[in-house]
């Protein structure tokens, strides 16, 4: 069994994990879900199942470990695996997470890596965390339901009165609050409950305007949304 990353626009750089972690975390759409399917194989999943996010944790062995048997693949330094992986969590880089024997077969972005150096063979202790990427259909006006001129019209009321001009955002193919958040607030996407409760109404009622019963707490978002930002 293996664990690859391979990037959706570029099959050419790929990252194959050096060492197979002992659990993998899967949520769905209730809690976390916990599958050894690294010693189990090919798990078939429950029918319906919503994947959502996959996580677990595992080394990079230092360079004294090159010739390890559980190496998987020719041994790469901890840090250039670490740097790999950072520069494609920071641009927000799609990914396909491929587990051979393990059933699974998705693209993702990478939410969050956690690397610690330790002990005094150079080995690095990481934690990813693998976000569903979800492509999304761009929407015209007229499907939306956008009236453009009252759109209009309703800024330059607001300039006459010289009302305090909000930070506004629309929301463009590949967009997440996460990723909304990264960008105005200093890089962290840990403030997107800030942008969802500041715009719950209108994130909800687009979310039902395009068949669904909710939103799933800012979960579905689609392009041309307007979003206050706070």
């Amino acid at each position: 069994m293996d664990i690859y990353l391979k990037e959706k626009q570029n099959t050419k750089s790929q990252f194959q994990f050096p060492s197979l972690p002992e659990m993998i975390k899967i949520k769905g759409s209730a809690n976390y879900q916990e599958y050894d399917i690294i010693k189990k194989g090919t798990y078939a999943f429950p029918a319906g199942f919503d994947i959502r996010t996959f996580q677990w944790s595992g080394y990079f062995w230092g360079k004294t470990r090159q010739n390890d048997r559980s190496l998987n693949r020719k041994w790469m330094a901890p840090m250039a695996c670490a740097n790999k992986l950072k520069a494609w969590m920071e641009k927000g880089t799609v990914l396909n997470l491929v587990i051979s024997g393990g059933g699974i077969n998705k693209d993702v972005t990478i939410k969050s890596l956690d690397c610690t150096q330790m002990g005094g063979n150079g080995d690095m202790e990481y934690s990813i965390t693998l976000v569903l990427h979800r492509p999304l259909k761009i929407y015209t006006t007229d499907e939306l339901g956008t009236d453009t001129k009252k759109t209009t019209k309703k800024k330059t009321v607001a300039r006459e009165e010289t009302k305090p001009k909000k930070k506004q955002y629309t929301v463009v193919y590949g967009d997440n609050l996460w990723s909304i958040a990264m960008e105005y607030y200093g890089g962290s996407g840990e403030d997107w409950k800030k942008i969802y409760d500041a715009n719950k109404e209108i994130i909800e009622s687009t979310a039902k305007k395009h068949g669904y019963s909710s939103s799933d707490n800012g979960w579905w978002i689609f392009p041309g949304c307007v979003l206050v930002i706070p």
